[in-house]
């Protein structure tokens, strides 16, 4: 255990150091990685060729922003287009947007447990993504394994990195409470509580398609409905046609349906 700790205290070390000693500046998108991003990014696929320029800049501007590194792996491109694409897709309406509140992502080979540890031998190694507190403040840890069945899957509703940069999102106003107030306006604020509320009901009574995991709080809840919502828009417009709306209105953007 110590020593995988240890490994992604040294990570944030060196995150930490980088940050705050270099500004890195936004290179090209290269050229190579083209085909990865088309490849692997549904959403991407589905922008039109002008939109899929925007979304290729936002990439390259997220990367010069947040550190990326490996935790028992070496990072490869593909896993820096996909935490990228993670990153953009949330706040691709925006015009300009930053993740003030991240400065690093760490990257574990497979799923871990809550110590951080992801061994073959290890117990209760079923966590895919999570957004740091206390000395991992401003890091990010994803599962490889999660992320990238997130993108390969795009009928299941479930996404790992959106799920944690929505987590991200949430946490702009320093409250991961399920009331992301930096994106939302204000009147929209007893509306979603309301909705919240009886859309946690329906999942608890067995009477909702939104996956178990979104009835934990309302900050999970928040992160699994915006899984849904980039995941299968047309699906969740269908048959949570309220929380659609309130989604589109707080993300400033109507995903096209996933093909």
């Amino acid at each position: 255990m110590a020593f995988y700790i240890a490994l992604a205290v040294f990570a944030i070390i060196g995150i930490y150091i980088y940050t705050s000693t270099s500004r890195r500046a936004v290179n090209p998108f290269p050229e190579e990685w083209k085909p990865l991003l088309a490849e692997n990014v549904a959403y991407y696929r589905n922008l039109k060729p002008e939109r899929q320029v925007i979304f290729r800049k936002k990439v390259m501007q997220f990367l010069s922003e947040v550190y990326i590194d490996g935790v028992g792996t070496e990072i490869t491109d593909l896993d820096k287009i996909l935490i990228a694409a993670s990153a953009v897709i949330p706040v691709f309406g925006f015009k300009e947007w930053h993740y003030y509140n991240l400065s690093g992502v760490l990257l574990y080979p497979d799923h871990f447990n809550h110590d951080l540890e992801f061994a073959d031998t290890v117990k209760d190694r079923n966590i895919g993504g999570l957004i740091g507190t206390g000395r991992f403040e401003k890091q990010m840890v994803l599962s490889r394994k999660a992320l990238y069945h997130g993108f390969r899957n795009i009928t299941d509703k479930s996404n790992t990195g959106i799920h944690e940069f929505v987590h991200l999102i949430d946490k702009m106003d320093d409250m991961t409470d399920g009331v992301p107030e930096h994106i939302m306006q204000q009147e929209y604020v007893v509306p979603w509580l309301d909705l919240i509320h009886r859309e946690m009901e329906a999942i608890n009574d067995d009477d909702s398609d939104i996956r178990k995991y979104g009835a934990t709080n309302r900050a999970e809840f928040f992160a699994v409905a915006s899984e849904y919502f980039f995941e299968r828009p047309g699906l969740l417009k269908r048959k949570h046609p309220e929380l659609y709306r309130m989604l589109t209105s707080f993300f400033k953007q109507k995903p096209k349906p996933i093909k």
